[in-house]
């Protein structure tokens, strides 16, 4: 006989019947919440762009340095520099505000979940940002170098006879590529997360993730080719991780699938 649990006794809910107006008002006040937290940390962040900015450039501001000359970035227009730096501050309060964000987005929804998926819930809650962190790192200390000694390697300073070829990158260019990519390889670092919840709620299987892993190799590299520049180091660097972490979702799907039940 198969032997089955009851969740409304053996694993109780806290949600209680509430009116459609009563839940528009819970959602405006999470929403609320978190509209104050990023706009309070933007304003916090502007007021330090300009060391989130140098922070940012510091990457090719090394290899600027090793390489020789006076270098620069440039803006062309007179408020590209006023835009970069409310940019480069909303990129610092997206940061600053998630885990506020993330939280308000965990109450909302708590109150209609078990205390099972609350406990199962909690992990992916905080492995999320941890991940977004280390795909950001990733790009910024290895990605970033790699990439940049390469694209200045086709500067020439001698002309060859004609004229040099020089680097004179626009501000708000080179931040929006930095940021961009930043954000790319911390969303795609979520590949863990998503495909485990996927399994834990039996959308997918650990069986169907083995099956179909080669073509979730040529699919990264797809994704890589779409979402970073067009070179070899960026797309390699991107793609080599995402593969990392398919295998490493396989391993964290087989702990959380479903389990057959019991049969006696």
């Amino acid at each position: 006989m198969a032997t089955t649990d009851d969740p409304a006794t053996d694993d109780p809910i806290n949600d209680k019947p509430m009116p459609l107006l009563d839940h528009l008002i819970e959602l405006r006040t999470r929403l609320l919440w978190s509209m104050g937290a990023l706009l309070l940390c933007f304003f916090f962040c502007y007021y330090f762009s300009k060391n989130i900015y140098s922070f940012l450039a510091q990457p090719l501001a090394d290899i600027l340095i090793q390489r020789g000359g006076n270098r620069r970035l440039i803006y062309t227009a007179l408020y590209e520099a006023f835009f970069t730096y409310l940019k480069v501050a909303f990129f610092g309060a997206a940061f600053l505000s998630f885990p506020v964000i993330a939280t308000q987005i965990y109450m909302f929804v708590a109150p209609g979940l078990y205390r099972s998926e609350k406990r199962a819930f909690l992990p992916f809650l905080l492995a999320t940002p941890v991940l977004f962190v280390g795909g950001a790192a990733l790009a910024y200390y290895f990605v970033f170098p790699a990439a940049w000694t390469f694209f200045l390697s086709f500067e020439t300073t001698d002309g060859g006879g004609g004229l040099p070829v020089q680097l004179e990158a626009k501000v708000s260019e080179y931040l929006g590529l930095v940021m961009r990519l930043i954000f790319a390889f911390g969303l795609a670092f979520q590949l863990p997360v998503l495909l485990t919840l996927l399994a834990k709620v039996g959308i997918i299987s650990v069986a169907g993730l083995k099956k179909y892993r080669r073509y979730a190799y040529v699919g990264m590299f797809i994704i890589a080719a779409i979402i970073t520049p067009p070179d070899v180091i960026t797309q390699t660097g991107l793609a080599i991780p995402l593969i990392l972490l398919y295998e490493v979702s396989i391993i964290t799907a087989g702990w959380v699938a479903p389990k057959p039940a019991v049969v006696d």
